[in-house]
């Protein structure tokens, strides 16, 4: 597949990734008031695993998923936990679309660790498109002395670390390891920590929770796929930037659902972040 083809196969993986993802975080804020956050991150993998397994029995087996790479696959699963627990967290108290213009800031570290630890190149346009980001992020922010941070805007930043990182993990594993062999694992890992850390605090599941449960598995196992086709298709740096469609999603289902819009001072800034990531979609054709 030449390069072209490549990045527009990952491209349509992204946006599709976003719409699934989009749709799981809807669930993830609606288990979130009721349940620890580290519960809510075990769920998500619960609800998961057995489509995941169905999907890799049905598409070439379980051989497929061996692996002599354990120690990334199991610090991919370590990141998948901090970064769905710490977004719960999130959810409790900020609105979607907020949240998601937090975790904006992923994509730019990604396309920023993409050069040291995958050796991509990024030119000094690109690096500035990334700093302009960063302001952005601070418009929403607002850090000003009479507005402390909250605890919910922090623990958005951790799990977009956690996320940049785990998304470089997807490129690296991918030179090796199948498709299905980074999804099941970061799947069952992720079940497997996460359970064993809210097991003394676990909340009996209620009865009106199991219809959202079933929308998290479905939508979870889908995004999953297609983000890990993603970045297995194209250059982190030319898809990382699709994320922010996120943000048009999140309006949308906090208007629908939540009944809140947001304020000026976040679409500026997210406007600022968004204008930053297509600036480097624009570089990275250009480049091509």
């Amino acid at each position: 597949m030449n390069p072209t083809s490549s990045n527009l196969r990952g491209i349509l993986f992204m946006l599709a990734a976003v719409v699934a993802f989009s749709l799981m975080d809807v669930s993830l804020k609606l288990l979130s008031p009721h349940y620890p956050a580290m519960q809510v991150a075990a769920l998500r993998g619960l609800t998961s695993l057995p489509l995941v397994v169905l999907w890799v029995a049905l598409s070439g087996g379980f051989r497929q998923i061996l692996t002599r790479r354990w120690r990334l696959h199991i610090l991919r699963g370590v990141l998948s936990v901090v970064m769905l627990a710490s977004f719960a967290y999130a959810l409790r108290d900020l609105p979607l679309a907020e949240t998601y213009s937090i975790f904006f800031v992923a994509p730019l570290l990604v396309t920023a660790l993409a050069v040291p630890l995958l050796g991509e190149r990024v030119g000094w346009r690109r690096w500035l498109a990334i700093a302009i980001g960063l302001v952005g992020v601070l418009i929403v922010l607002r850090p000003e002395p009479t507005r402390m941070i909250s605890l919910g805007s922090l623990a958005v930043l951790v799990a977009a670390v956690a996320y940049s990182l785990s998304t470089i993990l997807v490129r690296i594993l991918g030179r090796t390891d199948s498709t299905q062999s980074m999804v099941f694992w970061m799947i069952a890992l992720l079940t497997l920590f996460a359970v064993a850390a809210c097991w003394s605090d676990w909340v009996t599941i209620r009865n009106q929770d199991w219809s959202i449960l079933f929308g998290l598995a479905i939508s979870g196992a889908l995004g999953q796929y297609a983000i890990t086709e993603a970045f297995r298709c194209s250059e982190a740096s030319v898809i990382a930037p699709l994320d922010y469609t996120a943000l048009i999603w999140g309006v949308g289902f906090d208007w629908l659902i939540w009944h809140t819009t947001p304020d000026r001072m976040m679409l500026a800034g997210a406007a600022i972040i968004v204008a930053s990531g297509l600036y480097l979609i624009r570089r990275e054709r250009l480049a091509g």
